[in-house]
């Protein structure tokens, strides 16, 4: 969990009390900014992917997607370190989208945490081809 007192609208450094940002809303942040990336078809590598998927059919275990599957952060009081692993669209500038990812990445979590990102680290673990089926997609019993 980190510490932001918010000194930077004129008040002395936490003379006003102190607000703390645990590392899981630096992940839901950077996770759902990751995912508004045009290209970007999944975060989490395959393994991560199929094991949430059944975890998302558990009645009780949760609601929807996991936000942060793929997403690993390291919160400092005043800085973040972000990794994600993600799965991009057949077809897409893979540089272009990491690219992209980065930026709104780091947009994100600055704005919003006030935090500031020192890097942004990206494993792109896969492609998805268009006749492929989504492992969240299939469903062995009817």
């Amino acid at each position: 969990m980190t510490e932001n007192t918010g000194g930077r609208h004129g008040s002395a450094h936490g003379s006003r009390g102190r607000t703390t940002i645990a590392d899981v809303v630096v992940e839901k942040i950077a996770g759902m900014a990751a995912r508004d990336v045009p290209g970007v078809h999944a975060l989490g590598g395959g393994f991560a992917r199929s094991m949430g998927s059944m975890r998302e059919r558990i009645p009780g275990a949760g609601s929807g997607k996991s936000v942060t599957r793929g997403v690993s952060v390291e919160v400092g009081e005043v800085q973040a370190a972000i990794d994600l692993e993600i799965v991009v669209d057949y077809g897409v500038s893979i540089t272009d989208v990491a690219s992209d990812v980065r930026e709104n990445v780091i947009s994100a979590v600055e704005r919003m945490a006030g935090l500031e990102v020192v890097e942004v680290n990206i494993a792109v673990s896969d492609v998805k081809l268009p006749d492929e089926e989504d492992a969240e997609e299939q469903q062995r019993v009817q």
